[in-house]
């Protein structure tokens, strides 16, 4: 491919990616079995991001790998202020490849939609990259397999506020045990210079709608914690 070829298509893609088109895939009936699947459209020049996905590779580090229809790598702004963190993928998920698909992604975006955000203005991404059969919680050998990738991904968006949904994310990210109903919107210090947010996660919410309430305060908790630092 020639130079001028390789920069029409950055330029193609760039376009794609500013109209909100995250996901290409890589034929119009993929294998349900594809695992080469990737949310984050590609570039003629590499990122961290994108070096991060390939680094990641058609991941076997873990037994996951023998259930999962699609890795769940991540997707959103890659120079987002604002990242969510989960805890894996679920069905829906693991079928379309891509992060928080399902209910309770719905009821993500609509949080979102809530303080004025929308998805391609956040980046999203879970702890395991691969749906827990039955999603079950995930292992603590599953955790140490996705860990390392998430940082990467952690470090190469670099945000300032990182929400953690659910107790899984939050615990994992701080490193220690903590009731996500005693931390949540919170405020917490964490490394790079990035604070840590936690909050309900959204398919918690589903099942205990009575605490939807508190959620979308810490929601707009976040909207002005991103307004003061901004």
């Amino acid at each position: 491919m020639s130079q001028d070829e390789v920069k029409q298509l950055k330029l193609y893609l760039e376009f794609l990616q500013e109209g909100g088109v995250e996901y290409i895939p890589k034929g119009s009936h993929p294998s349900p079995r594809a695992e080469e699947a990737s949310p984050l459209p590609k570039s003629a020049d590499t990122g961290p991001l994108e070096e991060a996905r390939e680094l990641l590779g058609d991941c076997k580090r873990c037994p996951l790998w023998e259930t999962r229809n699609h890795l769940v790598f991540g997707e959103g702004d890659p120079h987002a202020q604002l990242m969510f963190v989960g805890e894996a993928p679920g069905r829906e998920e693991d079928l379309q490849g891509r992060p928080f698909v399902g209910q309770a992604g719905k009821l993500l975006t609509q949080f979102l939609q809530g303080i004025g955000f929308s998805r391609d203005e956040v980046y999203i991404a879970n702890i395991l990259k691969c749906r827990p059969p039955g999603n079950r919680t995930p292992q603590p050998q599953e955790i140490e397999a996705c860990l390392p990738f998430l940082l990467k991904q952690i470090q190469a968006i670099q945000p300032q506020i990182i929400c953690t949904l659910g107790a899984i994310a939050t615990q994992t990210l701080l490193g220690q045990k903590a009731s996500i109903t005693r931390i949540r919107g919170q405020s917490l210090p964490w490394r790079w210079g990035i604070k840590l947010f936690p909050t309900f996660h959204p398919a918690y919410l589903l099942r205990n709608p009575g605490q939807k309430k508190k959620a979308y305060q810490d929601f707009l908790q976040l909207k002005e914690m991103l307004e003061t630092q901004g």
